[in-house]
């Protein structure tokens, strides 16, 4: 029946999805290139808070935890698990002063209204997860950003998303990479919950109703760990709140 019911509701969300796309693509670009980085960071936050609002046309609602936690005035590296594409909408707006940048697969860097532009030009990196090789100097870049910027980024060690909530093994890396050259970060678990229950039907219709649940665990400051305790608690911490 919630599919069925699924159908109209869907096509008026990705019309209204679609729309913001468009409009904010010459908005960044106007935002960028005119104003520069600042500007271009808050067309990207609120193109990020208006697609959250579309998906409250499917019922959709978004709980943040524990968002205090996270440390101000150092490197950040969020680690979360993953599930689609709306982890990534609501990481950007409800941490958007964190200014998280993404390392994403270069797919997404292309033919997308305004997320190819923005993964292109707001800090994020684009890797070939077929050349790992081609990776390495680009995550290192990103931690090295971070750490002299005091910003923070984004990593789904998972690699892919899960299609029913259960996480997949973490890979070690891209942690790795961004744990070493940015010394003085703080590694923040994230546990998503619901959040595939979007796309149970596949990219059409939409699942309804869903109660996205985003929380933040306590921040592992990366000299006070090795790598292999630092990935298992961070690992630990992620999978123990996912439902």
């Amino acid at each position: 029946m919630e599919k069925l019911i699924s159908y109209p509701i869907s096509v008026v969300y990705y019309l209204c999805f679609g729309l913001c796309l468009v409009i904010f693509h010459p908005i960044q670009w106007i935002c960028f290139n005119v104003f520069g980085y600042q500007a271009h960071k808050k067309s990207v936050d609120y193109l990020n808070f208006f697609l959250a609002r579309c998906t409250n046309i499917l019922g959709t609602t978004y709980t943040f935890r524990n968002r205090e936690l996270v440390p101000e005035g150092v490197p950040v590296i969020f680690v979360a698990n993953h599930q689609s594409l709306y982890d990534i909408v609501g990481i950007i707006w409800y941490l958007r002063k964190h200014h998280a940048k993404f390392v994403s697969k270069k797919e997404l860097g292309k033919r997308i209204p305004s997320v190819s532009y923005n993964l292109r030009h707001g800090g994020s990196i684009l890797i070939d997860r077929k050349d790992p090789k081609q990776a390495i100097p680009l995550i290192k870049g990103l931690s090295e950003y971070i750490q002299k910027n005091n910003r923070s980024a984004v990593i789904f060690p998972e690699g892919t998303r899960s299609k029913d909530g259960k996480p997949k093994e973490f890979a070690q890396s891209g942690l790795k990479i961004l744990c070493k050259y940015a010394p003085s970060a703080y590694v923040v678990p994230i546990s998503i919950n619901n959040s595939w229950k979007m796309v149970k039907f596949g990219p059409f219709p939409m699942g309804l109703g869903n109660k996205l649940e985003f929380i933040i665990h306590e921040p592992l400051a990366v000299k006070d760990y090795s790598f292999d305790d630092l990935m298992i608690k961070t690992e630990q911490a992620v999978t123990q709140s996912l439902k």
